[in-house]
């Protein structure tokens, strides 16, 4: 029999196995968590609207980012600490539900927990701060209710006026002076593509392609698709063409089984041969009978295909990318044959026009479909930098998924931190008649909204303290409307403004901002095993823990 001496440790070390690290108490877990989430949020928070300035991240497989997108920023990080994860796992879910409002997520989060820092060194426990933000969350959403613009929810998805006025603050967060040319843009393409019930509207029907040179101005909307490619062969331009669509390939196809032939004179030789390319004319031929005018290869293209092609006045386009090749299907309603062979008719799709144009020294092939019921459009952007381009995408990424959410929910609240303050002022109010401990908490979660203005002033070089007081005193004498404008560094109404907010997208944002707060917060201990494979690779003496 063993005795108990010979076991390492006492308490929780004799339980686990040797190597694990356990954290627990306010100090070492709870501190520490919101700690690394401050951290994260301090990242982000310069970044926060117009003004916010640009990242630049190298991540893992050296690929250079110049943002100031939270959601891409956060990605790229790729963060390590468990309670700074819970914030990146919010902001993710905020990109994937709006599109939009990630950074405003992560920074409140982060703002929050600062909070609760303050309230727990005054004595006050986790529990009593979470039913305090609890209550804060519930009744802030209340309010938001209340701020709506009235007559909003009524909106018609292909006013382009209306659209643009929505887009207007999601862009500009993006590329702030940029939103007058881009907004148009966006809201042209997503117009274009709308299906009759807005609710069912795909955010993968509008494309972009980034083509280097020119300048911003220089962007466009085409109806249809653009490939960064060159046509095969030298038909260059069909108008109204009938398209057939051959997933695996122009080719000769090599036969299911194998065999031998064995040929005895040149002469069979030659017949064979003439054969294998009599075969290539019928099918060649056979496609162009059925009227089509334009093949598409998802593969390879043979060579003697190609020279038939070219005898029948065919053009002929390659697609690799089978992604790619489904949207093209979707574009022109043609259906992707597997083998080369006579399409039906019902089979064959349409463009008004496809042709190979250059675009500031690219050539690229332009598929219009001027028609309605179209069902792809795509953003042309020029740019001077891949990094431009880049960050003009995500522009447009966020004005699309902006138009997704106001195809389902199109109430607007008042936007430039005029929503947060009024928030603030009501939630101050609101916890002055609450009676337990928890209304510190709810004072707290009022004063967290202050982030909002106090980060958008300092990002625009305003002094952050008047701005507030000045937001205050409208908000005080009935001016619910009131938010900072930036331009002139003043106080003045958003509605001569026109900078509004999606009201889901403020809704999200806030609920998931709270969550994640009262996650981290909820956290007492921090148990991490012993990996396998021996100890841990970031274990440091004296048992700290790293916060990378």
């Amino acid at each position: 029999m063993v005795g108990f001496g010979s076991m390492a440790g006492y308490g929780i070390q004799s339980m686990l196995k040797e190597g694990h690290r356990h954290l627990s108490g306010l100090e070492e877990a709870v501190l520490k968590n919101i700690d690394a989430c401050r951290e994260l949020s301090a990242i982000t928070r310069t970044s926060l609207g117009p003004n916010g300035m640009n990242k630049m991240v190298i991540n893992h497989l050296d690929k250079l980012f110049v943002t100031n997108d939270a959601a891409t920023i956060v990605n790229e990080l790729e963060v390590q600490h468990p309670a700074a994860k819970i914030l990146v796992l919010a902001g993710r879910a905020q990109q994937e539900e709006i599109g939009d409002g990630a950074n405003l997520t992560i920074s409140f989060a982060g703002e929050l927990l600062e909070k609760a820092e303050e309230l727990i060194r005054m004595g006050l426990h986790p529990s009593e701060i979470i039913i305090g933000y609890t209550k804060a969350i519930n009744k802030t959403i209340e309010i938001l209710e209340d701020l709506v613009e009235k007559g909003s929810e009524n909106m018609d998805v292909r006013n382009k006026e209306d659209v643009v006025l929505r887009m207007r603050s999601a862009v500009a967060s993006k590329q702030f002076g940029q939103e007058d040319i881009m907004c148009p843009l966006v809201a042209d393409a997503c117009i274009q593509v709308c299906p009759k019930n807005p609710a069912n509207f795909n955010v993968d029907n509008v494309r972009v392609a980034k083509l280097l040179g020119g300048g911003l101005h220089n962007s466009s909307v085409v109806r249809g698709m653009v490939l960064k490619n060159d046509a095969v062969g030298s038909i260059k331009r069909v108008e109204k063409a009938k398209i057939a669509v051959f997933a695996g390939g122009v080719d000769t196809s090599a036969t299911e089984t194998k065999g031998t032939v064995l040929i005895h004179s040149a002469e069979q030789l030659e017949n064979y041969a003439k054969t294998e390319e009599a075969k290539v004319e019928e099918l060649i031929k056979a496609v162009a009978d059925s009227g089509a005018k334009v093949i598409v290869s998802g593969a390879a293209v043979g060579d003697m295909a190609l020279h038939f092609c070219e005898r029948y006045k065919l053009m002929v386009l390659k697609i690799s990318s089978k992604f790619e090749l489904r949207r093209f299907c979707r574009t022109t309603g043609a259906v992707a044959i597997l083998k080369l062979s006579q399409p039906n008719a019902d089979e064959l799709g349409y463009a008004d026009s496809v042709s190979v144009e250059e675009i500031g020294g690219t050539r690229v092939i332009v598929i219009k479909n001027e028609e309605g019921g179209n069902s792809v459009a795509t953003v042309v952007l020029r740019g001077s930098t891949d990094s431009i381009l880049d960050d003009l995408e995500r522009a447009v990424d966020d004005g699309v998924n902006t138009y997704k959410s106001m195809c389902r929910d199109s109430r607007i609240i008042p936007g430039a931190a005029a929503t947060e303050i009024e928030l603030a002022k009501r939630l101050k109010e609101f916890s002055l008649k609450e009676t337990g401990l928890d209304q510190y908490a709810v004072a707290k979660f009022a004063e967290s909204f202050e982030m909002v203005p106090r980060t958008l002033a300092e990002n625009a070089g305003l002094s952050a303290m008047d701005v507030i007081s000045s937001l205050y005193a409208e908000h005080a004498s009935g001016n619910v409307k009131v938010g900072i404008d930036l331009e002139e560094g003043a106080c003045k109404d958003i509605t001569t403004l026109k900078i509004w907010d999606l009201y889901v997208t403020k809704f999200f944002a806030l609920k998931y901002s709270a969550d994640a707060a009262c996650t981290v917060l909820r956290v007492d201990q921090i148990i991490m095993a012993k990996p396998a494979g021996g100890p841990r690779r970031d274990a440091q003496p004296g048992g700290g823990m790293d916060e990378d």
